[in-house]
């Protein structure tokens, strides 16, 4: 028998698997993919080629990174029958929840005869397409097919506004999903692998991996992040509103990360994009709340490092590219679809179901009367 031991509560610094995807250097602010700096990876690199580097372990050479991206481009496109039950679906719905029943849809359609990488080179395909029918349905307009020539970022874009973007706001959109695409065994990851650990298909642990994401204290900051901005309006009213917030004990979104003790490495690159495409009244007033909010927070919580994680300028660059605020989480999984899927890969190599262990601390030997 196993020697036991009591974990930590919220498993906090226990190592429970081992990985070649992602590394995150918590200390010194840096996170790599299969070795590479994220931040040099969303300089230089295509969301496509980031998602091959994930998937097989290596950069991928200029002829097959070009068939690789063109056979993503036809797995856009959505069925009939997928079309409908989304036009049914109530105007009202949360789009990361559409996005997991449309999931598990798909997976009972194709979830026993598709291996785990064709199904997730088809499903990661049809997340921009599932968006961007929904919000176009619910403003009632029709549906777009994906163009040929264009890129993953860009057919998105394309496909939800019904116009070719600009190379701006593409060029936007595939840092930010390079940034996004992994980042270790975080929640909605390790909800993954636990489900596929049993052996289950592929779609079955994507569904869990949404459900997770879908908490505020996960992938849902960034819209709260952007409601803040909004609420705050002005930067003279930063001060007073972000004192208040943080007198009453409420949180403060986009700030402070379980794993780095320095400034979130995708914040600083989100940042730098901001500022490029973002309205210069909308970038002045997010950089003079995170200045404001640092020096409160430090002032507040000496102890505590809290400083600017992803999800604050996610939300900027997300709205400066027109992306709708109650589709920020979902365009989130749009990216970590593909770390979702290395980590799926990963675990079926080399597999063994996850079965940790409770201390029953109820009462015990209880009589009827």
């Amino acid at each position: 028998m196993s020697k036991r031991f009591e974990a930590p509560k919220g498993l906090e610094g226990v190592v429970v698997a081992k990985t070649s995807i992602s590394k995150i250097d918590g200390q010194r602010g840096k996170l790599l993919y299969r070795g590479y700096d994220v931040s040099e990876l969303a300089s230089k690199l295509s969301f496509e080629g980031t998602i091959f580097l994930l998937w097989n372990a290596r950069l991928a050479e200029e002829l097959e990174l070009r068939e690789f991206s063109q056979k993503l481009i036809p797995n856009m496109s959505l069925n009939s029958d997928t079309i409908d039950f989304i036009e049914k679906v109530p105007k009202t719905s949360e789009p990361l929840a559409l996005l997991r029943t449309v999931t598990s849809l798909l997976g009972m359609l194709h979830g026993n005869d598709q291996e785990p990488r064709r199904a997730a080179s088809s499903l990661l395909a049809k997340f921009p397409a599932i968006l961007s029918v929904f919000h176009r349905f619910r403003n009632n307009q029709e549906e777009i097919s994906p163009l040929s020539n264009l890129s993953f970022a860009e057919n998105y874009l394309y496909m939800l506004h019904g116009s070719v973007p600009p190379k701006e706001h593409s060029a936007a959109l595939n840092s930010y999903l390079i940034l996004l695409a992994d980042h270790g065994l975080n929640a909605s990851t390790f909800s993954a692998l636990v489900t596929i650990s049993t052996l289950t298909d592929y779609y079955s642990a994507v569904t869990s991996a949404i459900g997770t994401l879908k908490g505020p204290l996960h992938g849902g900051a960034p819209s709260q992040v952007w409601e803040m901005l909004t609420r705050i309006g002005d930067a003279n009213n930063a001060k007073t509103w972000l004192e208040k917030r943080i007198e009453s004990g409420q949180r403060i979104m986009g700030f402070g990360h379980r794993i780095y003790r320095t400034e979130d490495p995708r914040s600083k690159a989100l940042k730098i994009i901001a500022k490029r495409i973002a309205k210069p009244e909308v970038f002045e007033l997010a950089e003079n709340v995170e200045e404001t909010a640092r020096a409160l927070l430090r002032e507040k919580h000496p102890e505590r490092t809290l400083e600017t994680n992803v999800e604050f300028y996610s939300s900027v660059v997300l709205n400066a590219i027109g992306i709708p605020i109650d589709m920020f989480t979902s365009t989130f999984a749009c990216s970590r679809l593909v770390g979702w899927s290395a980590h799926i890969f990963e675990q079926l190599s080399d597999n063994r179901l996850f079965r940790p262990e409770s201390e029953y601390i109820g009462p015990q030997d209880l009589a009827l009367p």
